[in-house]
């Protein structure tokens, strides 16, 4: 059950990147957006050239916990890595040159490994950093950090609510979600 409104998201184009959970998904969609999904194997340049051909994209989402895991040698550097060439591939591929859009970055959860705090920190400084550099082209950026307990509703809901029109004062934010 959602408390937000029918067809809130009708006409919003939303790219998911990183294999956000299936509620996530599911609940854009029910809200009435049109979900895109990044191939999982993104690179830069196929990336561009995805976002350059969907065009109208109003808002990204990309999930770090998924190419986390459990925390493994190199997932912290993996999942930045990948959540910088997915955001600038579709920020300079759609969100830009249309002069408005969301980037919307979900951290790992708390326990998902020795360097989840670290990378919790990394994507909330990215989503700090692009919501002062990209401002000028009407592309805002916030990070969510879901905590151990955080339910997927709870996640889906938060979600749509932030690439909502609700959500476009919100930039350079984090969002706590059920404590650490």
């Amino acid at each position: 059950m959602t408390v937000l409104r029918q067809g809130l998201l009708a006409g919003r184009a939303v790219a998911l990147a990183g294999a956000p959970p299936p509620r996530v998904r599911n609940a854009l969609a029910g809200l009435g957006a049109q979900v895109l999904e990044l191939d999982a194997a993104l690179d830069e340049d196929g990336a561009r050239e995805w976002a350059a051909a969907a065009g109208g994209i109003g808002a990204l989402v990309y999930d770090a916990g998924s190419c986390f895991a459990d925390g493994a040698d190199g997932a912290l550097q993996e999942s930045l890595e990948l959540a910088w060439v997915a955001t600038r591939a579709v920020a300079t591929g759609a969100l830009i040159p249309d002069g408005a859009g969301k980037v919307l970055l979900i951290a790992p959860r708390p326990g998902a490994g020795p360097f989840a705090t670290a990378a919790r920190a990394g994507l909330e400084n990215l989503a700090r950093t692009l919501s002062v550099e990209w401002a000028r082209y009407g592309v805002t950026a916030a990070a969510v950090a879901p905590g151990d307990r955080t339910t997927e509703d709870e996640l889906a809901e938060l979600v749509c609510y932030l690439v909502s029109p609700a959500g476009e004062y919100f930039s350079g934010c984090l969002f706590e979600l059920g404590g650490p």
